[in-house]
């Protein structure tokens, strides 16, 4: 038994809004700056599912999958700027908590 695509949108909209809320809670919650990141990264993938499925949609054009492909290099870029961004941090403060970032403004 095939299931209509509109009932499969529904569920796959569903997960991602599921997957971008929780990596929203966590960005908001968590104070470790590398769990901040996993969170902006799951974040992300939510956006990519979303993408996706909508293209499903539309099989006509492939503007959804170009879309997710751009948002997967931006994740890349993020994660390495992010990265070392934290290194740089820990070295100098010896922590990845962002309370401790404050202080850094002089």
């Amino acid at each position: 038994m095939t299931l209509p695509i509109g009932n499969i949108l529904d569920h796959y909209t569903l997960l991602a809004g599921t997957l971008f809320a929780l990596g929203a809670v966590g960005f908001l919650v968590r104070r470790n700056m590398l769990i901040q990141l996993m969170s902006i990264e799951l974040m992300l993938n939510a956006v990519n599912l979303a993408l996706v499925a909508y293209n499903r949609v539309h099989g006509a054009d492939m503007n959804g999958q170009m879309f997710a492909f751009f948002v997967v290099a931006v994740a890349a870029a993020e994660v390495a700027v992010g990265l070392a961004i934290v290194v740089a941090f820990f070295r100098l403060k010896s922590t990845v908590h962002s309370d401790d970032a404050d202080t850094l403004r002089h």
